[in-house]
C-alpha cells in the first residue's frame, strides 16, 4: 500500500501564490505517476497536473502557464507551485499516486485551497 501526506493549502488573495506538497511512502514502484486533481463544490473531480517518473508532465488547460508541477524522486514527493491564483481555482486539491507496476491508484485526504479577497 501507498500512503500520501499532503500539505500547503490555505487561503490566498486573487493573484497570489501557494505551493502544495505531497509525500508518498510505502510500496512504491519505480515506475509511477504523481500529481494533483481538484474538486470544487458541486463539481466533479478534475485533473490539475500530473508528472510521471520520467519527468513527463500533463496540465489541464485552465492552469497552463500559471501552475508548475515538479517532483523529487529521491523523496517520493510531488510539488504544485500555483501562481496567479484565481477565485475559480478554489477547491479541495487531492494528491494522486498511480503505481504502474502494481496497477493501483491512491488518493490523498485532500487539502483546501481558497482564493478570495
Amino acid at each position: 500500500q501507498v500512503q500520501l501526506v499532503e500539505s500547503g493549502g490555505g487561503l490566498v488573495q486573487p493573484g497570489g501564490s501557494l505551493r502544495l506538497s505531497c509525500a508518498a511512502s510505502g510500496s512504491i514502484s519505480s515506475i509511477n505517476v504523481m500529481g494533483w486533481y481538484r474538486q470544487a463544490p458541486g463539481k466533479q473531480r478534475e485533473l490539475v497536473a500530473v508528472i510521471n517518473s520520467g519527468g513527463g508532465t500533463n496540465y489541464a488547460d485552465p492552469v497552463k502557464g500559471r501552475f508548475t508541477i515538479a517532483r523529487d524522486s529521491a523523496k517520493n514527493t510531488v510539488y504544485l507551485q500555483m501562481n496567479s491564483l484565481k477565485p475559480e481555482d478554489t477547491a479541495v486539491y487531492f494528491c494522486y499516486f498511480r503505481n504502474i507496476v502494481f496497477n493501483s491508484i491512491t488518493w490523498g485526504q485532500g487539502t483546501q485551497v481558497t482564493v478570495s479577497s
